[in-house]
């Protein structure tokens, strides 16, 4: 990897491709950082935002974050646990969920208590290795770049640990989940372990921290008869306290308030059975909190 081209940058990584790749992007761009524009350009300097990033694989970031390489990045909680590196989780990203299961031959497998004296195939060897001696199961554990569902068909495998969206693909090719989630990832913010906060480290994370809240957030403004306001406000107490304006309309009152994007309909439903009117919502696209 080359060095960084301009000092006093907080260096950040940043999935090349993959399934994070755009998701990571977008939330930069919504951040308010350039982005690039050819994906076969490997780093990125955004003066301006006092930034610079590199885009690497996603299974090397926290790697690079763990030896004092790179600043922070963004990548796979499930990778970050996989990889041992000395980085941490600081900020979950909401994008790119995923859970990892055991499967085995249907029928076969039915407790994790028989994963005992087995052959597991799995890309993930540090996390399915980590999750076995919390419980004390001896097992080998075999690592397999790129699918491992066939591992079992050839012979070198009794069982296979996973990413599981709905299951089909495991199903196709005679398998089934058994035992316990063995992890729930999703795309997380890393910093190395015990390494301070680098400069400009804060301001990024307030940004990023700004569009998380406002996809999950929408403004919502109403008007309300002044004596159905604390009923009104009940339903909308916003993130710290919804904004009350008397209106020209007397005995009537404007209400502003931040509300969950989940739900903001049933909400408004509710609202206009409690006489409210001129109900709204409107879209944030950042915030500081």
């Amino acid at each position: 990897m080359s060095t960084p081209t301009a000092t006093g940058l907080l260096r950040i990584a940043v999935p090349n491709k993959g399934a994070l790749s755009q998701a990571a992007s977008d939330i930069l761009r919504e951040s308010g950082y350039r982005q690039r524009d050819d994906s076969k350009q490997l780093t990125l300097v955004d003066a301006e935002n006092g930034v610079e990033f590199f885009y690497l694989r996603p299974r090397d970031i926290a790697l690079y974050v763990g030896e004092g390489t790179l600043d922070v990045g963004i990548t796979g909680r499930d990778l970050l646990l996989d990889s041992g590196a000395q980085a941490e989780e600081v900020l979950p990203l909401g994008f790119g969920r995923s859970r990892f299961h055991f499967a085995g031959p249907a029928g076969r497998f039915d407790s994790l208590e028989q994963l005992a004296g087995t052959r597991i195939a799995t890309s993930y060897v540090g996390v399915v290795e980590a999750f076995l001696a919390e419980r004390g199961i001896e097992a080998t554990v075999t690592r397999l770049d790129g699918a491992v569902e066939t591992s079992i068909q050839l012979g070198v495998a009794d069982v296979v640990a996973d990413v599981v969206e709905t299951g089909s693909t495991l199903r196709r090719a005679g398998l089934e989940i058994f035992g316990e989630t063995l992890l729930r990832s999703e795309a997380v913010l890393v910093a190395r372990r015990g390494g301070g906060m680098p400069p400009g480290l804060e301001v990024f994370r307030r940004r990023v921290e700004g569009v998380l809240v406002a996809r999950s957030y929408v403004m919502m403004d109403y008007d309300i008869a002044e004596d159905r306001v604390d009923d009104a406000v009940a339903l909308t107490p916003g993130i710290e306290s919804p904004t009350v304006s008397p209106l020209q309309r007397a005995g009537w009152v404007a209400i502003r308030a931040m509300v969950p994007r989940a739900g903001a309909q049933r909400l408004m439903d509710e609202l206009w059975d409690l006489g409210a009117r001129g109900i709204l919502l409107t879209d944030i696209h950042a915030c500081r909190l």
